[in-house]
């Protein structure tokens, strides 16, 4: 089996979700990339996720967040946009936080899902799952989850290991 199918059949994918989705933003000329769990899953061994995070141009969000809401099911959080649709399990998220705007001039591409997409790069993923496990707001299980990441690409590139706060590294033992 595929990549790609696998992926949809996990996501019960019945609407095409992910291809409409990635149209959408060849269309609308959107530079993007992949951040979070599917990001690190392009740079180890992947993990089964819902999920595909995300993170588009600052200077192209207004006009995204207009087309989506045309489209698709758009809930706003704090600091991202949550894409669904009716007959996907799939779950896009969209970065709102300014921090992660610089990632998308770094991206490169990479197989995500059984597609090349742009991927953030791997310093920068990295990064993203630091923020992530420092942040106290998300349930354990996310953090966790953030941990488990980091120490996942801790150990397919160890040369990352001093972008690591101590207090992360402590936890990973």
């Amino acid at each position: 089996m595929q990549a790609i199918q696998f992926w949809k059949t996990v996501t019960v994918d019945d609407a095409n979700f992910l291809e409409t989705f990635v149209s959408l933003l060849k269309e609308k000329n959107v530079a993007y990339c992949v951040v979070g769990g599917q990001a690190v899953n392009a740079y180890v061994e992947p993990l089964v996720s819902l999920d595909l995070d995300l993170v588009v141009s600052v200077d192209e969000l207004p006009s995204l967040e207009r087309a989506l809401a045309e489209r698709y099911r758009l809930e706003r959080f704090p600091h991202s946009l949550n894409i669904s649709v009716p007959d996907s399990d799939l779950r896009i998220q969209i970065q709102t936080d300014p921090r992660y705007f610089e990632f998308v001039e770094r991206a490169e591409p990479r197989s995500v899902l059984g597609r090349t997409l742009p991927v953030a790069s791997l310093p920068d993923v990295m990064q993203g799952k630091v923020w992530a496990a420092l942040d106290p707001n998300p349930r354990a299980s996310k953090r966790q989850k953030d941990l488990a990441d980091i120490s996942r690409i801790l150990e397919a590139h160890p040369e990352l290991r001093a972008s690591v706060p101590a207090e992360l590294l402590d936890r990973l033992v």
